[in-house]
């Protein structure tokens, strides 16, 4: 099946992958993409909007809750009061005496006036000697059978019900009911406190959802839209929903239109029953502009599609038309024809590959101008390679001659009796023998501390008691490896531009030593000889990391430090000090493990 598949897309013309490729390429992606972002966008609006339904909800049942903790403490202060339950419990035998104990007591009409959340204050009591005056009211057979009044019967909490207003009737309002007769009433007594509508109505001022505030019996106490007030849950269409649901949010249908309802109950304290915040989310309000921006994408889609189309009509006919120029010119080469070339205009790919191609050409016709120039430098160089082979062979001196002839010299120099002659021809062979030995690998630093040995006995000879050298050498840094002959090259720098010249002569300290912790190796040569100005100095040490061999470079010293810092790295330190006529100080410090050797 892939077989056929590439063979069906090599046999198709180019224009045609071109439309093919956009459609799969462009059209389809762009189509899944834009479908995905739409549903996505429409989610993440749903979602703030809940979000910031269930934070308004919580809003507002603070501010009610605060709201109605004013009726709730005004109830517990009318429980405890002495004069209203003297009132109360009197049965009066005149009128005037009633109209002058309510002249005296004063308390509901200055909880009115200093608390803008009430709106009335009713007493309604059992006393048939109390006269009606919108605040003490006398108990009617219509009144006891009140449902509000018969549940005050059965507890003496707070209850929340949204009833008729005696001063107004036909119009309800939510109203605070709670029994008296606990706190010593020898007659009958409910009081009622009606909750101004306004404040309540403040509260879910300006809500962007359809917010209300619901009863227990499902009236709708406030709302945001002022016609759903005192209408019951089932004319809104969300009373079932609601109906033995906990809090949450549901999934409904408001007014034929698909919604979610946050719901949130309110319980007060010290009431028996409490409110519920009920918050309607219309899906299509809601979503309203995304969909707006989602025909708007779809639609610019669309024309970008179409412009496509037109473009790459336009673009894949001028593709087709150039690569035809080159492929022609191709054929032309193929049958033997070299000395053609393209002329394509621009500076695309397919320009760039047809000056490729000129260049291609030009190069096959010189290559094959040169081929037997090519060989017979070849040779040439073939035979002087040769020449200079043999010239290196003859011009090497064979290790074993001259250690033979030194040891015949050594021999000679025994029998005439010439021992310190003998002994330093000696030196002179073990010393040549070890650098000679020596290869690209690191050797134990005891290997090169008998190098400087016998270095220095050789010096000796020279010298004598002028040059003198001191070997400071801790065992345990013995065994530790170190790359070949970085001590040597440091003391014959010391010897020879330090005390060489010197007529007094000097001395020359070799010192080692391991750190603690066996990280670092420690080697310090130092001498007393002619020291260097500070210019010198600054000279030496710019020298030291120039790659480059140039004239007046201390080569030996050159050599060690670049040495150990391509092996060692930044963990590789060089201290180097002098002070004219007083002598040199050099201070090297390197790692005691190494897992290369440069």
């Amino acid at each position: 099946m892939p077989r056929l598949l590439s063979r069906w897309l090599n046999n198709m013309k180019l224009r045609t992958k071109l439309f093919i490729s956009l459609l799969l390429v462009v059209a389809v992606p762009v189509l899944i993409v834009g479908l995905f972002l739409t549903v996505q966008f429409r989610g993440k609006v749903l979602d703030d909007a809940v979000a910031q339904s269930m934070n308004n909800v919580d809003r507002i049942k603070q501010r009610t809750s605060t709201l109605l903790s004013v009726p709730i403490e005004a109830s517990n202060t009318f429980m405890y009061d002495e004069q209203l339950k003297q009132i109360v419990n009197t049965n009066f035998e005149r009128p005037i005496d009633v109209f002058l104990a309510y002249r005296e007591y004063t308390a509901f009409k200055n909880l009115l006036s200093l608390h803008k959340e009430l709106s009335s204050i009713r007493l309604y009591t059992s006393n048939p000697t109390l006269l009606d005056n919108w605040e003490l009211m006398k108990l009617t057979p219509a009144t006891e059978q009140t449902f509000w009044y018969k549940a005050a019967q059965e507890d003496s909490l707070a209850q929340w019900y949204y009833i008729d207003e005696v001063t107004n009737p036909g119009v309800k309002k939510l109203s605070l009911v709670r029994r008296m007769d606990p706190v010593g009433y020898r007659t009958g007594a409910v009081l009622v406190i009606t909750v101004n509508r306004t404040e309540l109505a403040t509260i879910l001022m300006n809500e962007p959802f359809d917010t209300m505030i619901v009863d227990s019996n499902n009236f709708v106490v406030a709302s945001s839209r002022r016609s759903d007030e005192g209408r019951e849950l089932t004319d809104v269409n969300i009373g079932q929903l609601l109906d033995g649901n906990k809090d949450g949010t549901y999934n409904t249908v408001v007014d034929g239109t698909r919604a979610k309802v946050v719901v949130e109950s309110l319980h007060p304290s010290s009431s028996r029953n409490g409110l519920r915040i009920v918050s309607v989310i219309r899906i299509d309000s809601v979503v309203k502009d995304a969909n707006r921006i989602s025909y708007l994408g779809l639609s610019i889609m669309l024309i970008s599609f179409i412009v496509a189309i037109i473009i790459i009509s336009f673009v894949s006919k001028l593709l087709s038309n150039r690569l035809l120029v080159l492929s022609r010119q191709m054929n032309k080469v193929a049958a033997g024809n070299l000395n053609g070339s393209l002329q394509i205009d621009g500076n695309d790919e397919i320009a760039l590959l047809s000056r490729q191609f000129n260049g291609m050409m030009n190069s096959i016709r010189d290559l094959m101008d040169e081929v037997q120039e090519t060989n017979h430098q070849r040779n040439m160089l073939q035979i002087k390679q040769k020449e200079i082979k043999l010239r290196m062979m003859a011009s090497q001196i064979n290790p074993h001659f001259l250690f033979n002839a030194l040891e015949s010299i050594r021999m000679k120099a025994h029998m005439n009796k010439q021992t310190e002659i003998a002994q330093t021809v000696k030196l002179l062979g073990t010393l040549m023998r070890k650098n000679l030995e020596i290869g690209g690998h690191s050797i134990a630093l005891s290997d090169e501390i008998e190098i400087v040995r016998c270095y220095s006995e050789i010096q000796r000879f020279r010298f004598g008691e002028r040059l003198s050298f001191e070997l400071d050498i801790a065992p345990d840094s013995l065994s530790v490896r170190v790359p070949p002959l970085i001590v040597q090259p440091l003391v014959e720098n010391a010897v020879v531009h330090g005390l060489e010249t010197k007529e007094e002569g000097g001395c020359v300290v070799i010192r080692t030593l391991v750190t603690d912790d066996f990280e670092k190796l420690i080697i310090e040569i130092a001498d007393n000889g002619q020291g260097m100005e500070e210019q010198r100095l600054r000279q030496l040490l710019d020298s030291l990391e120039d790659m480059e061999d140039r004239e007046g470079y201390r080569i030996g010293m050159r050599n060690v430090h670049q040495r150990l810092k391509l092996m060692h790295g930044d963990a590789y330190t060089l201290t180097l000090e002098s002070t004219p006529e007083q002598g040199t100080f050099i201070r090297l410090e390197l790692p005691t493990r190494s897992d290369a050797y440069v």
